[in-house]
């Protein structure tokens, strides 16, 4: 997207905020964020599917802020079928090369591409403290 990406500390205010799909229909619920391990620059958007949905993680860089939402460029069908992570606990470099394939994030751009040359089984993402 060519939106300006928003600050660690704006996106921890969306927690709350409803995500919409790429039809504008609401599909999930804004968790937190998630930030690199090294950087502290955010990288994910933690979202709960439904009231008793699973909780998925949402390329930061394609999330659009509005009032009292965030958008994405993503249909339903492609975030319910994003895999399903533990809020608590970091994503690591498997997990998250996982998360790109699921939403065709290649190993020579992007998140892919940051997290794919860090040692196996390495903490690459987690919630900021």
């Amino acid at each position: 997207m060519t939106t300006d990406l928003a600050t660690l500390e704006e996106a921890r205010d969306w927690a709350g905020h409803r995500v919409d799909e790429i039809g504008g229909t609401s599909v999930a619920r804004v968790q937190g964020v998630f930030a690199d391990s090294e950087t502290d620059e955010p990288t994910w958007v933690i979202a709960k599917l439904g009231r008793f949905g699973k909780v998925i993680a949402i390329p930061f860089a394609d999330c659009a802020a509005g009032a009292g939402h965030i958008w994405v460029p993503f249909e339903r069908a492609t975030l319910r079928g994003a895999p399903g992570i533990d809020p608590l606990k970091p994503l690591t470099r498997e997990q998250e090369l996982t998360i790109c394939t699921h939403y065709d994030i290649r190993e020579e751009k992007g998140r892919a591409a940051t997290v794919s040359g860090r040692p196996e089984g390495a903490i690459t993402s987690r919630a900021p403290g």
